[in-house]
């Protein structure tokens, strides 16, 4: 990585297989191997995603490798007098590169683009067990923010 200054981009299509890779990697994904089926859904997916003008999925690139992702959402909202709010999901740094700023460099890459497109917040959730992960979150300014709820939907 010293090697290879940094690029933070909008991820494109051919990077899809390095993308999944690196969910694997950076411990988002169970490491498994891609049927055809689940291979068909992630390109459904992306092209959905590549629908939402309001939706990035963005990279941290060295050189040829992509080492870092997250995926931005920003959400127009009749609430707060019509002022939009932003979500970012699937924060994933390569495991061998975790800990040298590359998270810290995708989040407030983040934070910029909601702060510029007018976002009156920007909010991510986080598993109660990743306690590393909470540190980093506020280290980066983020408070911790009522309580989220989820359900998991049988497919």
């Amino acid at each position: 990585m010293n090697d290879h200054p940094i690029a933070i981009r909008d991820a494109q299509l051919g990077d899809l297989p390095a993308l999944l890779a690196l969910y694997q990697s950076s411990g988002l994904d169970e490491p498994q191997p891609m049927s055809a089926t689940a291979l068909a859904q992630v390109e459904q997916a992306w092209l959905q995603l590549q629908a939402m003008p309001l939706a990035r999925v963005r990279v941290a690139q060295a050189g040829e490798r992509l080492v870092g992702t997250l995926t931005l959402f920003i959400l127009p909202m009749l609430s707060h007098q019509g002022t939009p709010s932003a979500v970012i999901e699937s924060v994933g740094v390569a495991a061998d590169l975790q800990g040298l700023g590359l998270g810290r460099a995708l989040v407030e890459d983040a934070m910029a683009l909601a702060a510029a497109a007018g976002c009156y917040k920007l909010a991510l959730s986080s598993n109660l067990r990743r306690a590393q992960a909470h540190a980093f979150y506020e280290q980066l300014g983020f408070a911790q923010h009522g309580k989220s709820f989820q359900i998991e939907m049988k497919t």
